[in-house]
């Protein structure tokens, strides 16, 4: 796998990458995807997210495959003091360093920010945990969905009355990762400054919080925790605000329609397309809250007239009226756009074992800096070249390295 292009807006930086699963890989991704030089250590076994989901046991799984592209793997066995001594060298070298371990994983293996900052001042050490490591739930384990929980989305997530659902979107992972990559770069920053790195903190549960910042204001305004209210505004304001079906009835053909709880302007815009302008006076629909409050009758009016139409049809021809609504589309559907793909929000990569495959892309767009998706990489695939880019490891030293550290997988 080539190394990042040297044009790319963190080009020259060196990542450690000692992290697995998503809240850590999403973050080191998203580094390779802004050009930095990302070097992922595996362990002999490799990372446990390769085999984890896969559905073939001697194939990386489509779960690593998404989350590691334009890394390089080097394996490391960091229960060997070779492991240990050339980890070391590469954090000496590094400008970044990244872990997501269980808490107190990394302090066992001697690379703790009071060891390392030592090492190399200028390292921003950055770790991502489940919970705050000064909090009572420091020594908690955690997933996504262990976030989503106790950081606030699951007790929103769902229909009024109904149990509490886990949001769709990987918030508590992913997002936590890009809290962690917002960090970084803002040390980076810095450092410029300063000369010094620093370290770098970002619990899950704080970051789920911070995707629903706007949640509490309905528990400012009432005293009240927020409640479920499916998909109506969560501050309980606006109608139309929910997805109605559209042609041919398939599981995904709803369309969303939303019109602001700030005015009547999209409700106006809306009867007229709907051809019902004489409701524009009712006092059941005259105001934002005159509609809140009669949405089963605003449903059964937009309803109607989506119901004759598909899902972009309806998206369509509310749009160009100005009435904000957004068609639901599935997986296949948002990975066959063909504006998406030309876009780079979905690219081919091929694979060295599963081949040729589509993955979505990196969403942030520079006019200056550009970074090719490439495949992520086999375990240990580039462990050889690694020692010698960063360290100027000789073959010699390289065969003694790779006696202790071969991968086994």
């Amino acid at each position: 796998m080539a190394s990042p292009s040297t044009g790319a807006a963190l080009s020259g930086l060196k990542v450690v990458d000692l992290t697995q699963y998503e809240a850590g890989t999403s973050c080191t991704q998203a580094l390779a995807w802004l050009g930095a030089d990302v070097v992922k250590i595996e362990p002999p076994t490799g990372e446990s997210g390769r085999y984890a989901s896969t559905n073939d046991k001697k194939l990386d799984s489509y779960y690593f495959i998404l989350m590691n592209a334009n890394k390089r793997s080097v394996v490391c066995d960091l229960k060997s003091e070779s492991g240990k001594a050339a980890l070391m060298r590469l954090v000496e070298k590094a400008d970044i360093l990244i872990e997501n371990m269980s808490p107190g994983g990394i302090e066992r293996l001697g690379f703790g920010y009071d060891v390392v900052s030592q090492v190399n001042p200028r390292l921003i050490y950055a770790q991502i945990k489940g919970f705050a490591p000064d909090g009572p739930y420091a020594n908690y384990l955690s997933f996504d969905m262990i976030a989503q929980a106790t950081g606030g989305a699951f007790a929103i997530t769902g229909d009024a009355g109904g149990p509490p659902m886990r949001p769709g979107p990987h918030v508590g992972d992913t997002g936590a990762g890009l809290h962690c990559l917002v960090g970084i770069l803002a040390a980076l920053n810095q450092r410029h400054a300063t000369g010094r790195g620093q370290r770098i903190e970002v619990s899950m549960q704080d970051a789920v919080i911070n995707f629903n910042r706007i949640v509490f204001a309905g528990q400012l305004m009432t005293g009240q925790p927020v409640a479920r209210s499916g998909n109506q505004s969560s501050l309980g304001a606006a109608a139309p605000s929910e997805l109605y079906l559209c042609q041919p009835g398939g599981p995904n053909d709803y369309v969303m329609v939303y019109t602001t709880r700030a005015g009547n302007w999209h409700w106006q815009r809306l009867l007229k397309v709907m051809e019902r302008e004489d409701l524009k006076d009712d006092p059941r629909f005259s105001t934002p809250g005159a509609r809140a409050k009669n949405a089963k009758e605003v449903d059964a009016l937009v309803g109607a007239w989506c119901s004759t139409r598909t899902k972009v049809e309806a998206m369509d021809t509310l749009q160009a009226a100005g009435v904000p609504a957004g068609a639901v589309l599935d997986t296949r559907e948002l990975m066959e756009d063909p504006h998406l793909r030309a876009r780079g929000m979905f690219t081919d990569i091929d694979h060295a074992t599963r081949g040729k495959m589509s993955m979505p892309g990196w969403p942030v767009k520079m006019s200056d800096s550009t970074v090719p998706v490439t495949a992520a990489p086999l375990l240990g695939e580039q462990t050889a070249e690694v020692l010698v880019d960063w360290l100027g490891m000789d073959e010699a030293q390289i065969a003694e390295y790779a006696k202790a550290n071969r991968p086994v997988a």
